[in-house]
């Protein structure tokens, strides 16, 4: 499965294609989100004003999360390269 034009890395959505095409937007979009969620978690952890418990805590759901990602990714016969697409100007998402 390789929705991505191997040339230009931009995502291909053409009608034999579209299922896989919009699985990757959607995983794209989800690792964004969970990037997003663990740079603002380590910016809280570093900040000092989290309890050891919930250092704790956000470790663990930060896995977990990670660990779900990599399950979708192989459900969707995905990698992380397939999830950095092309932005055109503005270059790679990831």
């Amino acid at each position: 499965m390789q929705p991505v034009n191997q040339k230009d890395g931009r995502i291909n959505l053409d009608p034999d294609n579209a299922e896989e095409g919009l699985a990757q937007l959607v995983m794209t979009v989800i690792e964004l989100l969970r990037q997003i969620v663990e740079r603002h978690a380590m910016r809280r952890v570093e900040g000092g004003n989290l309890t050891e418990e919930q250092i704790e805590n956000l470790g663990v759901a930060l896995m977990n999360l990670e660990e779900k990602m990599e399950e979708l990714k192989d459900v969707f016969g995905l990698d992380a390269e397939d999830l950095n697409i092309d932005l055109g100007p503005l270059g790679n998402l990831m």
